[in-house]
């Protein structure tokens, strides 16, 4: 086994060489460019739909939600519709309120150059600490929805979303929210190894 400290070394070299998977530079999540898309939707006016996590029934997953559940799901943009949730995630809960007292931290996982303003499309990305190097996850806006209520983390101040955007966002990393739920993910890091950002 190599002595500690060795891996985050040979971590830090490999940052410092080609400069990506950096909080400045992550790594792009499925190569898809936030700037790039963002500017895309907001010339033709449009929402961005996350064809790499689609609001339907696989980006929920299976084992979470019964199939006549599943089949009453809306996905819904939180600008326009809000409410309470119907299902928690304890351990995301408790991460995300973490990562609140930590605000260098949380500079470098929730990106300051969104939300609703002038120029929204629907577009959000999220930053994570994954396999030895920061990664830039980009979703749309879409958010699930059963009889009304958010079905996961939601906040209990109206016009929050970040904390639903941010774990749908992870949800994605992992391939569902049922797969996050379920265990089957890395658990959370915001943070490199040693508490190196």
């Amino acid at each position: 086994m190599p002595p500690p400290g060795v891996c985050l070394n040979i971590m830090k070299e490999r940052h410092r060489k080609d400069g990506k998977g950096t909080p400045e530079n992550p790594e792009k999540f499925l190569d898809q460019d936030f700037e790039f898309l963002h500017q895309y939707c907001t010339i033709r006016g449009m929402r961005y739909i996350d064809d790499m996590f689609p609001p339907d029934r696989n980006s929920i997953g299976q084992g979470l939600l019964s199939p006549e559940e599943v089949a009453r799901v809306k996905w819904v943009r939180p600008r326009f519709d809000f409410s309470q949730g119907a299902v928690g995630n304890c351990w995301f809960l408790a991460s995300i309120g973490a990562l609140t007292f930590q605000p260098h931290i949380l500079k470098k996982v929730l990106p300051t150059d969104q939300g609703f303003q002038k120029d929204y499309a629907g577009i959000f990305h999220f930053r994570f600490w994954r396999f030895g190097k920061w990664v830039d996850v980009v979703i749309d806006d879409k958010l699930p929805m059963m009889d009304g209520r958010f079905i996961f983390v939601h906040s209990k101040t109206p016009n929050e979303f970040w904390p639903a955007l941010l774990e749908k966002a992870y949800a994605k990393v992992c391939g569902s929210y049922a797969d996050m739920n379920s265990g089957a993910c890395l658990r959370l890091s915001w943070t490199s190894p040693g508490g190196s950002t």
